[in-house]
């Protein structure tokens, strides 16, 4: 029964559509971090229930350096673990799976982690995600330096467009 609430509330959560473009708003959104070339735009996650084993973490990531670079790992106090996740639908069933070696963000692009496909997930969390309190982060790269942010905290369901979105029709995670 947990494996399936797990499963359930995660699908809520995932099973919205992409973000297709992020705007420039909010803590963090649109500066570089020290001497980074990484863009952080739209740093947001959603609540959590009280007993929800993991949480997503969403946010655009723009290289504006010379060299592609790779989003290698991420940590936070909110949990001691922290992955790279790839989520895809096969028929009805939600499939995710950690990326090891990262996300890639080539030269003068951009990648948008967001329900639906790559994201943060924060896993065996020790308490919820609260409304209104922001997750602190720190991502990792593989060339530039970390960068600190703070992730948003929206209602179950909602997105930084707004809206309420509802999650899918996943039984199955990873």
């Amino acid at each position: 029964m947990l494996m399936r609430r797990f499963t359930l509330l995660t699908a809520l959560f995932l099973m919205c559509p992409p973000l297709v473009a992020a705007h420039h708003g909010g803590d963090h959104s649109g500066e570089m971090a020290g001497h980074s070339s990484i863009e952080v735009v739209q740093p947001w996650t959603r609540a959590t229930p009280p007993g929800a084993g993991a949480g997503g973490g969403f946010v655009t990531l723009t290289n504006h350096g010379e060299g592609d670079d790779t989003l290698v790992g991420a940590t936070s106090p909110l949990t001691e673990r922290v992955e790279i996740h790839t989520m895809e639908m096969d028929g009805d069933v939600m499939r995710m799976a950690q990326l090891t070696g990262g996300i890639e963000i080539p030269a003068g692009e951009s990648v948008t982690l967001a329900p639906g496909g790559l994201h943060l997930m924060f896993m065996e969390l020790g308490s919820p995600i609260v409304e209104g309190e922001p997750v602190p982060v720190t991502l990792e790269f593989q060339h530039a330096e970390p960068i600190e942010i703070e992730l948003q905290v929206l209602p179950v369901g909602e997105s930084p467009e707004g809206g309420h979105h509802e999650g899918g029709h996943g039984h199955s995670a990873h």
